[in-house]
């Protein structure tokens, strides 16, 4: 049985991953695509603006934060391997640690960094070999955090 704090940060991990999902899921289903409809010109311009706005405290708080907390319930379900819910904290965990920060820091991060370093005018090609590869591996991220939510939260079921 998951005792109280074990409890709350499994219930703050869960919250946390269906949060990032929400935010994966909004740039695959409407920014992208309407960056996607903008001239390319004013879509790098645009993306460059959002990458510099999205390193926020809330922003990196919540992704990271969900990271720290994610890693905790791993490392704790291999002490507690015997109890019902250890393989789906593990599970859980594993799916947003890999599926998301691993994704962001391998992936999107060294995409961002580079079209940093695009003057928007010049930016067609480019801009449509970003928005194509950006936007699939976003949905991976999508994905990934809102199936770790899901594991998460059968996991506070069955504890």
């Amino acid at each position: 049985m998951m005792d109280g704090f074990l409890f709350v940060l499994t219930l703050l991990a869960a919250l946390g991953c269906g949060m990032m999902a929400g935010v994966f899921f909004a740039f695959s289903a409407f920014v992208m695509k309407a960056l996607g409809r903008l001239p390319a010109e004013q879509s790098v311009a645009a993306m460059q603006a959002i990458n510099v706005a999205a390193v926020t405290f809330a922003f990196m708080a919540a992704l990271f934060g969900t990271a720290v907390a994610c890693g905790a319930l791993a490392v704790f379900a291999l002490f507690v391997w015997e109890e019902r819910f250890a393989p789906l904290l593990l599970v859980g965990s594993t799916l947003y640690l890999v599926g998301t920060i691993v994704l962001t820091i391998a992936y999107h991060v060294p995409r961002n960094e580079a079209l940093a370093t695009v003057e928007p005018h010049s930016a067609d090609s480019q801009w449509t070999r970003y928005l194509s590869g950006w936007t699939v591996w976003n949905h991976v991220r999508a994905v990934a955090a809102l199936a770790a939510a899901a594991t998460l939260t059968i996991a506070l079921h069955v504890c």
